[in-house]
């Protein structure tokens, strides 16, 4: 299936041989609910572990649907009483949960650590790994955790996104981002958690756009009538 509009990467950090304009803060979120709907899928309905959610991975439709690509490195989960699925340590640097490099223990928590490494390059601008910063801000969700934890969350935002929205909206996906690459995977949600957050800041979201619509329409006729009256 042709996806005109690129991944999700083409998009954050202008790869690829084509243009890909920058992502809305509405589209940015538009694009993390899709592609955690699909991790949710595939984790309760199709009982799979992803193992190599990225930004390169995450494909988008003329409409800015999100779509999965590359299940190759695709896992089923565990079965019966077991926990986790001992592998082989494969994925991308940098979005991979620290407990499955260090054991090689895969769970479905392993795939929503790398959601989170997602969401905070949306919010930061920033890649997963970085090798040109300094050594303690090379890997985003190590830094990110510091800086959230530390209250800063404000100073490091994209400022493409940065006050294009509501700063509680930007503050709740922040929140959700530090939950998800917790360093311990039970602090950490499950996707259906996740989409749940993500579709009611959504719906919050839509009807502050309806208010204002409303409110843009009540304004432009009480002038009308009163141009009318005059």
């Amino acid at each position: 299936e042709f996806m005109p509009n690129g991944s999700l990467k083409n998009h954050l950090f202008g790869t690829g041989d084509f243009h890909f304009s920058p992502l809305s803060w509405n589209l940015c979120m538009k694009v993390a609910l899709g592609a955690a709907k699909c991790l949710a899928f595939l984790h309760c309905e199709a009982e799979v572990i992803y193992r190599d959610f990225k930004t390169s991975n995450i494909l988008l439709d003329s409409n800015y649907n999100a779509k999965l690509s590359d299940l190759g490195l695709a896992k089923d989960g565990p079965i019966g009483c077991k926990s986790h699925v001992s592998t082989r340590v494969l994925g991308t640097e940098g979005y991979a949960a620290p407990e499955y490099i260090r054991t090689g223990h895969l769970t479905a928590k392993s795939d929503v650590y790398s959601f989170g490494v997602v969401l905070l390059e949306m919010l930061c601008g920033r890649q997963a790994i970085d090798r040109n910063k300094p050594s303690e801000e090379q890997n985003l969700a190590k830094w990110a955790r510091n800086v959230i934890n530390a209250r800063k969350i404000f100073q490091v935002l994209n400022p493409a996104i940065f006050g294009e929205h509501s700063g509680s909206s930007v503050l709740k996906v922040a929140q959700l981002a530090y939950q998800c690459v917790s360093a311990e995977p039970k602090s950490r949600p499950n996707m259906k958690d996740v989409v749940q957050v993500l579709e009611e800041l959504q719906d919050s979201n839509d009807n502050k756009k309806l208010k204002g619509s409303k409110h843009y329409k009540s304004s432009n006729s009480s002038k009308h009538s009163r141009r009318k009256l005059d």
